[in-house]
């Protein structure tokens, strides 16, 4: 719900303003001068303050500067009996997101404050469409996939805490992204936090905000990304990496829907659907200390595991020409990629997932020479290449075997496919390549 402080120390203008505000629904505190208007910013956050200009004490341009100083995200409403167009356009320019002439119409004055909230609707939804994109698929056919896409539309009907698990690169940030924008808070806010990415020291402050002086190098108040997802969901990526002196905080917001703000005394209200992301096993950091239980079972109100790519195979296929379709539109080059092709890469592991395999399309678009991406146009380590690992064996045949197979896959990979080229490159006849070709179940270029 919005909210708003009316600062006004005419007490039955205060009250006709007050009962017209409450009555479209919105949460207003008063204020019966600018010095108790002040004490009310520091203690609430104010999407609107609408103040007189003429009053005792702190008048209200001072109070606005104030607020604009500790609070940038407010707009602020200027009200006064005794104005002309040359002080609206001082009030505009100092920072006042809008100005009016007592007396007003009470109708004029909710439309502009609809206006108003209309417009930081907009700049929050902007704001967080400039971290993800709401339009991004979940690609994929599999049982497995089509039972978190039904479980997505579920949860997203709800407003309950959701722990998405699974594999580093299986698309946890498209299923959290998915449940918002399938949510009743879709037109809100959507803020990702990588809890990994942000140092210890600066954590606290980007998620809960500070308070102007709370530490060293805070010169103004800043609102923390609880705040600013308010009203929308805010996705904990990488949760698991959240310190344990946080842990405590956050159980809080789970708990009572509120915040308190580095340095800040009193507690803050906010409405934010909290989505849980992490590729590490929680019920094991219980186990060793790292992350509190209570905050694990109040998180896991309902958990989402993202299967990895080795578990639904048979979505590699329409991934890869979903991919490649995407980059012949950026580069606008048109390919191809063969059913070998598709092959190899569907007994492949992806220990990268779909990350990964998003990566591999990547570079044989930009490196492929021809109009269609063929096996050797892969990764050797996916087309039968010399790459260690725990299956390695010392069979001197298997090995050389594997060997040759990877030079004959360079040698048509640096040919473009040409055979007879090809085979000047490895020192042998065009028919001796052919046969090895037929040997390791190489696909036949039509050179």
């Amino acid at each position: 719900m919005a909210r708003i402080l009316l600062a006004e120390d005419d007490e039955i203008m205060r009250i006709t303003l007050y009962d017209r505000l409450t009555k479209n629904g919105w949460d207003v505190d008063q204020a019966a001068n600018g010095n108790s208007a002040l004490r009310l910013i520091k203690e609430q956050r104010y999407q609107l303050v609408i103040s007189d200009i003429r009053m005792p004490g702190l008048d209200g341009i001072q109070l606005m500067e104030m607020i604009l100083n500790q609070s940038p995200a407010t707009d602020v409403i200027l009200m006064t009996a005794f104005g002309s167009v040359e002080d609206a356009i001082a009030c505009l320019k100092k920072g006042a997101a809008d100005y009016i002439l007592k007396p007003f119409d009470m109708d004029d004055l909710t439309i502009r404050v609809k206006r108003l909230f209309d417009i930081q609707t907009v700049k929050a939804r902007c704001a967080s469409l400039e971290e993800s994109n709401p339009l991004s698929p979940i690609i994929g056919s599999s049982t497995a996939i089509r039972n978190v896409i039904k479980l997505i539309g579920k949860v997203s009907q709800s407003d309950s805490t959701v722990l998405i698990t699974g594999e580093s690169g299986t698309g946890k940030e498209l299923v959290a992204a998915a449940i918002h924008y399938g949510s009743i808070r879709a037109q809100g806010p959507y803020i990702r936090v990588n809890c990994a990415a942000i140092p210890d020291g600066l954590i606290e402050s980007e998620l809960f905000g500070h308070e102007k002086g709370a530490f060293t190098g805070a010169t103004a108040r800043k609102l923390g990304r609880f705040e600013a997802a308010d009203g929308g969901t805010i996705l904990l990526d990488e949760i698991g990496e959240l310190p344990i002196h946080l842990q405590a905080k956050l159980l809080r917001v789970l708990q009572e829907r509120e915040i308190e703000r580095v340095g800040g005394t009193s507690p803050i209200k906010v409405n934010t659907r909290i989505l849980g992301a992490t590729a590490k096993n929680l019920q094991e950091e219980v186990k060793q200390g790292s992350f509190r239980e209570d905050l694990f079972y109040r998180l896991q109100v309902i958990p989402i595991e993202i299967p990895p790519l080795r578990e639904r195979r048979e979505d590699i296929p329409e991934l890869c020409r979903y991919f490649l379709e995407e980059f012949c539109k950026e580069r606008g080059i048109d390919l191809t990629i063969t059913d070998h092709a598709l092959a190899i890469l569907s007994q492949y592991n992806f220990p990268g997932n779909v990350r990964e395999l998003r990566n591999i399309i990547e570079r044989a678009h930009v490196l492929t020479h021809s109009q269609v991406i063929e096996p050797w146009n892969l990764p050797l380590d996916l087309a039968g290449g010399p790459v260690r690992d725990e299956n390695d064996t010392l069979d001197l045949a298997k090995v050389l075997a594997k060997t040759e197979k990877a030079y004959i896959l360079k040698a048509l990979e640096k040919t473009s496919g040409k055979r007879t080229e090809a085979a000047k490159l490895l020192g042998i006849s065009r028919k001796n390549l052919w046969e090895k070709m037929k040997v390791y179940h190489v696909a036949f270029p039509t050179s």
